[in-house]
């Protein structure tokens, strides 16, 4: 990252969707934008009515990737301050990479604004804590192959023989071939499963099963893009669940730098 300029261009992570959902810096970033250029089939059009008068708002989902840069660079040279807002968090199948690349060579000073990506709305929505003590201490985020494709190394299969909790990107309209992946790769039939669909929009819906009857449970609801695919033995740690062990953070036997053990003592 270009670190002895001032950035001339923000990448903002845009949230899940709910726009009370923006860090405070991405708000004041926008406030500031002469440029917003937001990828607007995925992010809240809400966004756009922080910008400033007089401000010029783009969205790009019709645009290549020349198109963009092209924008940014010209808007730089005129000394204006541009935002580019992605939805969730950018570090996140954000496609930010390859804008990066093309701003370093046009001489264009850049920062990433991290932002709250989808993957942490979809299990606020759910209720779940994705690391549940005893249960699963790993996450594995990744997505099948489609149009993009995913290195050998991470197919699924693969990936599935952790038996850790797994959420899958850019998947849902795949769901019969991620079963039978997962399947393959050893979660059980009855593993707890999910679907999110636009966590943290007005129009949120979820859909939860054991893995097997995941497919049919999506096909109901219709649900077919914008939606994160949650698997693992966690996801049954929700709301009136059966109780799971418990972290030892908070356990009165259990010292640490900021609280001495206290025998005898168990939470």
């Amino acid at each position: 990252m270009e670190t002895e300029r001032q950035p001339a261009v923000y990448f903002i992570g845009a949230g899940p969707g709910a726009l009370d959902l923006l860090t405070l810096r991405a708000e004041r970033l926008l406030r500031r934008a002469d440029l917003i250029l937001y990828a607007d089939s995925l992010v809240n059009p809400e966004i756009t009515t922080l910008a400033k008068p007089g401000a010029k708002v783009i969205g790009t989902a019709s645009l290549a990737l020349d198109e963009i840069v092209g924008l940014m660079v010209e808007a730089v040279g005129a000394g204006r301050l541009v935002a580019r807002v992605h939805s969730g968090d950018p570090s996140l199948y954000g496609a930010i990479r390859e804008q990066m690349v093309a701003l370093r060579a046009a001489g264009v000073t850049y920062a990433v604004v991290p932002g709250v990506s989808s993957l942490f709305g979809a299990a606020a929505a759910l209720g779940v804590e994705l690391t549940c003590p005893e249960v699963s201490q790993t996450v594995i985020i990744s997505r099948v192959a489609g149009r993009t494709p995913v290195p050998e190394r991470e197919d699924l299969p693969a990936l599935a023989t952790h038996g850790t909790t797994l959420v899958l990107f850019l998947s849902v309209a795949q769901i019969d071939e991620v079963v039978s992946q997962l399947r393959e790769g050893g979660y059980a039939a009855d593993t707890p499963a999910a679907v999110v669909y636009r966590a943290t929009w007005p129009d949120q819906q979820i859909v939860q099963a054991e893995l097997s009857a995941l497919p049919t449970a999506v096909r109901a609801s219709g649900i077919t893009h914008q939606a994160l695919i949650l698997v693992g033995d966690a996801l049954q740690a929700g709301p009136g669940s059966v109780p799971q062990p418990a972290s030892r953070l908070y356990d009165p036997s259990f010292g640490h730098g900021w609280r001495a053990p206290r025998p005898g003592r168990r939470a």
